[in-house]
């Protein structure tokens, strides 16, 4: 069981930690000052939570490695964040469209999570409800703000919502064993999850007049460790550093 909620462990710490460092490339670049913190802020709670969640992974694992370890030391088939974290930031309409659409998730998943048997990652997932809740008004205040603006702003959310909906059904898609974990108490159902997540994305999407469009193809393969071309570009860039200097301490 250990093994299991070990790779459940990397799946949600990865989606983090590899949207965090897409976001961070905001800093400096915000459309003002106050955007340029709070996004970076938001790139910093999702950090704080894959450093504690990769930690508690190391240690169920049982094998030495550390957080640190963990995050830098694995290629990218050894990853397995949702393929919609890894997506490029393309302009500002694009990167708050992505963000609620991972709020939205994030904050049903962690919810259910806060009410695992697993009292460490109950404890997890407890603090970042707290974190994502900030998080998920944040992004739909300025997606709401892109539908209802000009027609460029509208135009901009339209070509994101197309470039991004057909990677949102990878977050439904469990790891092999989960539905164990599901049994046991350890993790919430994801269709569940799913349900409840199209209601939100659709009332959201609703008021900025967007359609969510049927009978389209869905990317996947996250669960399996299958990725786009943009992680390992992500992967180089984030991990360059530790691996060149494998013993530096910080």
């Amino acid at each position: 069981m250990n093994e299991l909620v070990f790779k459940y462990l990397l799946r949600i710490s990865d989606s983090g930690l590899i949207l965090a460092q897409r976001i961070s490339a905001w800093t400096g670049h915000g459309p003002f000052l106050e955007e340029d913190l709070a996004l970076t802020n938001i790139a910093l709670d999702l950090f704080g939570r894959s450093r504690s969640l990769l930690d508690y992974a190391g240690n169920l694992e049982g094998k030495g490695r550390s957080e640190d370890e963990l995050a830098f030391f694995r290629n990218e088939r050894h990853y397995y964040n949702h393929l919609i974290c890894e997506q490029p930031n393309g302009d500002y309409a694009q990167t708050m469209l992505r963000q609620a659409f991972v709020d939205a998730f994030e904050l049903l998943l962690y919810t259910e999570l806060s009410k695992s048997k697993d009292q460490t990652l109950a404890a997890i997932a407890a603090k970042s409800v707290k974190e994502i809740t900030y998080h998920k008004r944040h992004s739909f205040s300025w997606v709401k703000r892109f539908g209802n603006g000009t027609q460029e702003s509208f135009t901009r959310l339209q070509n994101a919502f197309h470039e991004l909906w057909p990677y949102t059904g990878d977050m439904f898609e469990p790891i092999e064993g989960e539905t164990d974990l599901v049994k046991n108490g350890f993790v919430p159902d994801l269709q569940k999850i799913k349900t409840d997540w199209e209601k939100i994305i659709k009332d959201l999407l609703e008021e900025c007049n967007i359609r969510l469009p049927e009978n389209v193809y869905m990317h996947s393969g996250s669960a399996k460790a299958l990725h786009t071309e943009h992680l390992g570009f992500i992967l180089a860039e984030m991990q360059s550093l530790p691996r060149a200097y494998p013993e530096a301490k910080w």
